[in-house]
């Protein structure tokens, strides 16, 4: 099985597994490295097993519906896989401040659905980097933190 072939299984996993309807937090033991980059434009930078549990963590607890899916075939070249993706969830958890745009009173019933495309960096059979470049404006203007002109 050729490198771009095992490296796009082991993404694959990660979106099912890390971004799909059902977290397995497990997973970030499993296949991300140690000193692992999580970095989307809606949050800070998260780094390391701990911090990306946490931040996961509290994302599920806001709204428990979340769910990410890929939205075409992964690509892949060497070290670096790329995945098209679209989802969102709908808010009906605790209040959440983790959006670098402002925050959400508990149980907003607002919901978000957006797109974007992450390029992921694996090193030695893990996830050192996942960085996405995601549609937050939508997200964002759908959940009520910004609004149109």
């Amino acid at each position: 099985m050729s490198k771009e072939v095992q490296n796009k299984a082991l993404v694959g996993r990660w979106f099912t597994e890390f971004w799909g309807p059902n977290v397995n937090l497990n997973i970030v033991d499993e296949l991300a490295a140690p000193d692992m980059l999580l970095q989307y434009s809606l949050h800070e930078p998260r780094r390391g097993h701990d911090d990306i549990k946490a931040f996961m963590t509290g994302f599920r607890q806001a709204f428990p519906n979340l769910n990410f899916w890929g939205a075409a075939d992964l690509i892949a070249e060497g070290d670096y896989v790329v995945g098209r993706w679209q989802g969102g969830g709908t808010h009906t958890g605790p209040a959440f401040s983790d959006f670098l745009a402002g925050s959400l009173p508990a149980n907003s019933g607002r919901r978000m659905h957006f797109t974007g495309t992450t390029v992921l960096r694996i090193k030695d059979g893990k996830i050192a980097e996942e960085i996405g470049l995601d549609d937050g404006v939508t997200a964002l203007t759908q959940l009520g933190l910004i609004r149109t002109a």
